[in-house]
Order: C-alpha cells, then structure tokens, then sequence
C-alpha cells in the first residue's frame, strides 16, 4: 500500500499538437580538420560553418564559446572557484583553486587565428570563454552564412570534464573542445560564459578529421567513415588493416543532427563492441589495467538492457551508434557517448552508465537549455535511471525515487534552497544546485505521477519525446503535454514547483466521530496546493480511499488503487486551511487515517500526516 508502482506501462499513440504555431531553431552544420600533438597537447585546425538563420530577425552579430579559456588563472571559472563556499571537490587542492596554479603549459586555451565570412574578413574579439564576432554582412531571415576559421588551442590538466592525464590515466578527453557556435532562440543569445555549469548548443551535422599519433584509440560521438584504413577494433572482422606509413592517423567522423562533439583518445585504450538486436552498436573504449577489466565486459550487456529499458518507456533512440568511454572526472553526457571514470565497483560503473546513457534522451535528444532548466536535463535523467537501474540490478526498491525525495527533504531543510528558475551558475551554493537540479527534479516528474496518475506520468513522458525530440523543450512543454493528456489544469504545479521555494506540508488536524460517522479534519500548512489522497484502515482490517480533488486543476485523476473502493470527495479550493469530510463509520471502527500512502507527494512534515487509534 506504501508504493504501488505502475511505471512500466507503454503510452498509447496520441494527436497532440506541438509546439506552438511559429516554433523555430536555428541550424549550423560543422566542417573540421584538427591536427593534434600528444607531446604538448597542443592542437589546430580549421573550421568551415554553415550557419542558417531560420529566426524572423536579422543578425549583425554571432557569438563562439571558446570553453578551454576557463581553464587559465584568472578566467571567470577560476574566480568563482576561489569565492564559491562549497567549491567542486574535484576543482580544488586543500580548498585552494587548482586553476589558479596552472602554469603556462598546463593550462587550456582556445583562439581563433583567422575569421571570415562568404570570403570576407569580420571583426572579433575575445572576452574569456566568449568570442563576439561583429559580421561583415547581416544574415537575413532566412538566410544562411559561411563562416571559416583557423583555430589553435592546448588542451588542460584534466580539471573538470575535459582535459589531459585524468587521474585514471586516460590521455585525452575532448568536451568543449572545439570552437562552438551559441545558440540564438526565441529568448535571444545564449552567449553565457563558462563559469561553472552547464551547455546549450545548436542542432547540426558534424563532419569532423582528427589527425592524431597512430598509437592513439579514437572514441566518441559519431560515424567512423574510415574503419578499414584505421582499424584499432573499427574494422570489419577478418579484414586486414594496412601498414601506416608516418607517425599519425587521420580519423573521420560524422555525426548527423547532433548539438554537440566529444572525442577521447589514449594509446591502451581496450575497444570492444557489441551488437544489439534491433539497436545500436555500443561501443567500449577502457583502459588496459586488469584490475579493471572485468567489471567493464560485465557492463556491456547491462549496457544493451538499459538502452532496450529507455528505448521501452521514453522512446526509440534515434541514432546507430552509443559510445561508453573511460575519461572525464566523473560522469558526463554528450551526443552519442559519454565520459565516465572506470575505476569503480561494478554497481557504481552500471550506475553512472545509467545516467549518463539516459541524458542520451533527456538533453541529447530533448535539447533543454541547461543553463536556465538544469532540473529537466538532470532532474529527469535522475528519474527514468533511478527506474531503470530498480529494474536491470533487480534492485526490488518500494519506492526506487526514495533517494530524490531525501535529497529534496535535506535541501528544504538547509535553508539555502532557490527557485529551480535560478540560472545554474547563479546557485549560492554548489549543492542547493545539485539538490535542485538532480534530486528536486526527479521529484518534479514523481510526484506529477502523483497528481496524474503513473500510467499517464508515463504515457505524458512518451508523448512528450515523440513531440519534442531534436527541439529545445521549455518546461511549459513538459506540463502542457501532461494538459493535453489528461484534460487537467497543471500551471499551478510547475509554477509553485519550479519558480518559488513554497513547500507541501499537509496535516490531520482533527478526527473525531460517535456512533454513527466519522468526521475528518485535514489541514493546509505549507503554501503549495495538492490535491490528496487519504487512506482510512477500519479495525476489522478493511480499507478505503477518500480522493479530495485540487479545485484549480479542474478534473481528477483516476484510482491510484483499484483493488480499493474509492470515494471522491468536494473539491478542496487552495484558498481554504481547512477540509471537512465524513466516513459513515463509527469512529470505534476506525484504527488508521493516513494521508498519501504512496508517499510519492513531497511533504516536507509526515509527522501529521497519520493518524492512529490511541
């Protein structure tokens, strides 16, 4: 009775209408050839970009992110470091910022040496992570432009996502690391600096050539087009690789309708593939240590189940190929692959494969802005793994969301909590950011099944990546697809939820009754509305359910329990502090009064939520 979890149910095919009427993105498709040097993790190449302004407006001006600048004493990064009063671990040395003692050949950069426009020269200027370029001639509505660059850049001490020499040893792992165009929507620019956290990008087509030293194993977002000149486990079996003369490969990617690039290199990586049934490949990329090795050829069919669980319950993946590589400094997600450090147990290494994989849908198909709605890529990512993993470990959790609800509880009670609508790096401390983004918004889709129903929490999650899949979802889009859906009025829950601190604490106040009936006293405490689902346990063992609707959301969802009569009560206007209902049983009869025996509604005080026969 505590968790009745109808989570795997498959949504039907529904006609919703998309995205409003007018919806536009911009597009911008990537040519590159880099050149790499492992010697002093120096790079350089050149960029052909095609940008196609598909926006009603006019633009004079383009911005590039230039992320590797942040790693360099003095950048934006380095400062917040330095201020910050809970710093990344992973950032910091005794407390002390570990960018702030990069010496010159540790650190990274990244400069544009040359720009120009259809063959014309601009005008640019570098500011930190942020290269403004004045255009030499506008792009119309409409319209599209070539932009050509020569680039060079060196690659950091692995300090946070990317870099060199990661703390597992891995040579290379290459996010952020290319200059990227920003991204211009219906909001304007998206020019934010690289401060701290987290990535917006526009949809494209990457074409990508890495020439790198041959020792070197390439892994990472994208189509290998030149397997048979490469190998290093990419060629066909039984094919014969030629003999390289020289010292260095160049490798080919491309990787279709994607809004990002990573690559990751290292001369011991061990690559290894599996196949799927009516999937994609999946491909392997860890190093040669044996105390590692097995935990990461057990991962791989855990690996193939995740995908068939997420294919299952969000919807199909869309591209034929997912990469799992070690590097990084943690886990960390990015288009067709992701980075994640191996020297794990195998329940850690299945878990942050979990995650990441599952970003695959919740930002690398469904392109939220992070930066602004961080809770829909991590919050969410955070709710389908947490499924997930309940399922491929045979975790057998009552409630597999438990962990979201304490992190949301701890973060209620820190009193350091902002409103999710905080831009991520405008969080005071680093894990109010966390909580808010990872644990609140996990809570967010939990407790909607709460408020809906799971099987339509799970049908509104289905309709919502068939409508929105290579979009940038805004958080209206998940909440109206859930209207739609169900025919409730849900405006009141992702306002409260997402753009206020306002907490749920509801309460039994009063029971008292005679002979006849019973009569219940339920209490608003906290300032967020919810409707409620009330429990009644009678002495000889029997039970029912009382639903009493929220007045704003205009309708009811249907009996969480259908084994269990239930009856639907008035409608409780949220204006009201208290509720008034009767049971047509003596209260001699009644043992237990317990408000939602699901615990899926975030109250922040269970204490007055059960009421018991003294």
């Amino acid at each position: 009775m505590r968790f009745l979890l109808i989570l795997l149910v498959l949504a039907g095919v529904f006609s919703l209408q998309g995205q409003e009427n007018g919806y536009w993105q911009q597009h911008v498709d990537y040519q590159m050839d880099v050149t790499v040097d492992v010697d002093d993790f120096t790079f350089s190449g050149t960029q052909k970009l095609t940008y196609t302004n598909n926006s009603p407006e006019t633009l004079k001006r383009v911005f590039y992110h230039m992320y590797f600048n942040a790693f360099q004493p003095g950048s934006e990064m380095d400062m917040r470091l330095q201020q910050i009063e809970d710093p990344d671990r992973r950032m910091v040395t005794d407390g002390e910022s570990r960018i702030a003692d990069l010496k010159p050949d540790e650190i990274g950069y990244m400069r544009a040496t040359s720009l120009l426009q259809d063959s014309k020269a601009v005008s640019y200027q570098l500011e930190g992570t942020i290269l403004e370029v004045e255009l030499a001639e506008p792009i119309p509505a409409g319209g599209s432009t070539q932009l050509d660059m020569t680039f060079e850049g060196q690659v950091p001490l692995q300090i946070r996502r990317s870099g060199r020499n990661n703390r597992e040893g891995v040579a290379l792992s290459m996010s952020q690391w290319y200059p990227k165009m920003a991204e211009y929507d219906f909001e304007g620019w998206h020019a934010h600096p690289y401060i701290a956290r987290e990535f917006h990008g526009v949809w494209g087509d990457f074409d990508v050539k890495l020439t790198i030293d041959k020792r070197y194993v390439v892994g990472g977002t994208g189509y290998l087009q030149n397997p048979q000149e490469i190998g290093h486990g990419y060629q066909a079996p039984g094919t014969k690789v030629p003999r390289v003369k020289g010292k260095t490969l160049t490798w080919h990617f491309k990787a279709p309708n994607v809004h990002d690039f990573m690559w990751a290199a290292d001369p011991d990586y061990i690559h290894d593939t599996l196949e799927m049934e009516n999937g994609p490949d999946l491909h392997f990329f860890y190093k040669n240590k044996e105390e590692i090795i097995d935990n990461w050829k057990k991962l791989q069919p855990k690996t193939a189940e995740a995908m068939t669980f997420f294919n299952k319950n969000v919807g199909p993946y869309p591209y034929k190929q997912y990469s799992v590589i070690q590097g990084g400094d943690g886990g960390m997600e990015y288009a067709m692959s992701t980075l994640v450090t191996g020297e794990r147990s195998f329940n850690s290494l299945v878990g942050v494969m979990v995650h990441e994989l599952a970003h695959s849908w919740f930002q690398h198909v469904l392109a939220t802005n992070e930066s602004k709605h961080a809770w829909m890529d991590e919050g969410f990512t955070s709710f389908i793994s947490s499924l997930c993993m309940n399922s491929i470990m045979d975790q057998q959790n009552e409630n597999p969301f438990a962990g979201s609800y304490d992190g949301y509880y701890r973060l209620v009670g820190s009193g350091k909590e902002q409103p999710q609508t905080t831009h991520s790096d405008r969080y005071e401390y680093n894990a109010a950011y966390g909580a808010s983004a990872y644990s609140k918004g996990a809570v967010f889709l939990a407790q909607l099944g709460y408020v809906i129903g799971q099987d339509k929490l799970m049908q509104t999650l289905r309709e919502y990546y068939r409508l929105f899949q290579f979009k940038h979802p805004t958080p209206n889009d998940i909440i109206r697809t859930a209207e739609k859906l169900t025919d409730l009025h849900l405006g009141w829950y992702l306002m409260d939820w997402t753009q206020t601190t306002n907490t749920i604490d509801y309460g039994i106040k009063e029971v008292t009754g005679n002979e006849e009936s019973t009569q219940i006293v339920l209490e608003r405490i906290g300032l967020m509305p919810m409707p409620q689902d009330i429990l009644v346990v009678y002495e000889d063992g029997s039970r029912e359910t009382f639903y009493a609707p929220l007045r704003m959301m205009r309708g009811e969802k249907g009996n969480p329990y259908p084994a269990i009569s239930r009856t639907v009560l008035p409608d409780w206007p949220w204006a009201m502090p208290t509720y008034t209902f009767t049971v047509n049983k003596p209260l001699s009869n009644v043992r237990a009064i317990l408000l939602d025996p699901s615990q899926l509604m975030a109250d922040i005080n269970p204490d007055n939520n059960l009421w018991q026969r003294p």
